[in-house]
């Protein structure tokens, strides 16, 4: 019981689409989670098969795939959950949001830690990519279809592909709250404002010094190849 009202108090609070709290029972991160307890149990005891086989029964019943292995705090939304992969050595921090389409994977085929570490209070948005065996800090929002390939700080923001960390102003907020994946900022637009002001800036600086040359002060005879040089008389016809 006590698992079914975490779920109901998590469900409630980041799904504005649940109206009673029956509903619970239609959400398939409920199911997938329940299966995961029981599988992780069983890969602790090193019963693999079998956690593997309550893996992929679980898979095949709500379209999340969550490796027995795989550590996870309190707290836990999957959203609507289709497609989500959560790799063996993954571990996610409490109170994290994940949306449909995630992958939590690792890059090699190297054993050990592969997969990412998720910190509390993250929100990964639908189809976004965290592969490799780093750390996504607390706090961090990653945007819909997001390729993370390296370590993102705390609260932070991760938007592309490849993923680019842009931080929120220096605020903390919790993602989780807000679970915005629309008003986030834009990295390249960012990039081509900070371009256009390099360039106004050097526009000035060279309207400033056209502005101090005369005429006078140029020598007719700068590109003159030598002392004969043919053009010298047209040079100084023109002068």
């Amino acid at each position: 019981m006590s698992y079914v009202k975490e779920q109901i108090k998590v469900i409630r609070e980041r799904d504005p689409a649940i109206k009673r709290n029956v509903e619970v029972f239609l959400y398939p991160c409920f199911y997938a989670l329940f299966f995961h307890r029981l599988g992780h149990w069983l890969y602790n005891k090193k019963r693999f098969f079998l956690a593997r086989f309550v893996s992929q029964l679980s898979r095949g019943l709500t379209g999340i795939e969550i490796h027995p292995g795989a550590k996870i705090g309190k707290g836990l939304f999957i959203d609507h959950g289709m497609g989500v992969v959560i790799g063996e050595t993954c571990e996610i921090g409490d109170n994290v949001t994940i949306y449909h389409g995630v992958t939590l994977g690792g890059t090699g085929k190297e054993h050990g830690k592969r997969h990412p570490t998720i910190g509390d209070n993250v929100m990964i948005g639908s189809g976004a990519k965290v592969l490799g065996p780093f750390k996504v800090g607390n706090n961090s929002r990653i945007a819909a279809n997001a390729l993370v390939l390296q370590e993102v700080p705390e609260d932070s923001t991760v938007i592309g592909n490849p993923g680019k960390v842009v931080k929120t102003r220096g605020e903390r907020v919790n993602p989780c709250d807000q679970l915005d994946q629309v008003r986030m900022p834009d990295p390249i637009k960012m990039e081509i404002c900070t371009l256009k002001k390099l360039v106004e800036s050097l526009e000035e600086k060279v309207q400033r010094l056209e502005g101090q040359l005369t005429v006078e002060d140029a020598d007719p005879h700068q590109f003159c190849i030598d002392e004969n040089c043919s053009a010298k008389d047209i040079c100084d016809e023109y002068n």
